[in-house]
């Protein structure tokens, strides 16, 4: 049962990894500056564009490399919550028939608390930080 649920929060880390690198290459490579506007014309501070575009791109590689999971996973709860409230709220659950509504935001939402709360081993460079202290631990019987 342990290996299935290794595997199972592995695929979420890979392809949540994945999704957020995505999208914040097409951040930087549209011009992270007309996300800053876009940020500005719905009244979030444009210079808050600049510490997404990178988080969703750094993290996304650091979420695939297994690195630091739980803190980049709280990144991106972070990121699709204010997302799901200050965009795709007013849209509806399935969006408007011009604009995607917040079910893809909510999925990813959940995906990001589920690596945050218990994290995923497997294939993760999260395995090998601390694993010096593991041996200097006491226990309390």
């Amino acid at each position: 049962m342990e290996n299935k649920f290794e595997l199972g929060s592995f695929i979420i880390r890979v392809v949540l990894g994945i999704t957020f690198f995505i999208h914040g290459l097409v951040k930087f490579q549209g011009g992270v500056e007309n996300t800053a506007g876009w940020f500005e014309s719905i009244g979030i501070p444009g210079v808050l564009a600049y510490g997404v575009a990178t988080v969703e791109l750094v993290g996304g590689i650091m979420l695939v490399l297994g690195l630091f999971t739980r803190i980049v996973s709280i990144l991106f709860a972070v990121i699709m919550v204010g997302a799901i409230i200050k965009v795709k709220l007013p849209i509806g659950f399935l969006g408007d028939g011009q604009m995607a509504g917040y079910e893809l935001d909510l999925a990813f939402l959940a995906m990001a608390v589920m690596l945050a709360i218990v994290g995923s081993k497997a294939f993760a460079l999260d395995q090998f930080i601390g694993k010096g202290n593991e041996n200097n631990t006491t226990s309390v019987q």
